[in-house]
């Protein structure tokens, strides 16, 4: 049985892929611009790039932290949290580590 905690980063892994993805797939249909514009969008001023910069800098130290545990746990089923972070956001790869990451290694 799964416990609590595994249920709530199962629903914050769920969350955060669907989430983040309606509103990246949502501007590049209204716009045209596909991915090129999406990235574009997120420099348009000072907030959005101060936003983007905090969020890449959180989504680095966090790859380094599943890198460098995952090395001392041997929980090699970890990484693949990695491209969930790169591809969808922090919000997608953070949870689904965590996920994995309090399951029984055996």
């Amino acid at each position: 049985m799964i416990s609590p905690l595994r249920l709530i980063y199962l629903a914050l892994f769920v969350w955060g892929t669907i989430h983040p993805m309606v509103w990246f797939i949502r501007h590049m249909r209204d716009t045209g611009t596909g991915l090129r514009g999406l990235i574009e969008a997120w420099f348009t001023n000072a907030s959005t790039t101060g936003l983007v910069l905090d969020v890449t800098i959180a989504a680095i130290a966090t790859i380094v932290w599943i890198v460098a545990e995952t090395r001392v746990r041997r929980n090699w089923t970890a990484l693949v949290a990695i491209p969930f972070i790169i591809c969808i956001g922090l919000s997608s790869g953070l949870p689904l580590y965590l996920l994995l990451r309090t399951r029984a290694v055996t």
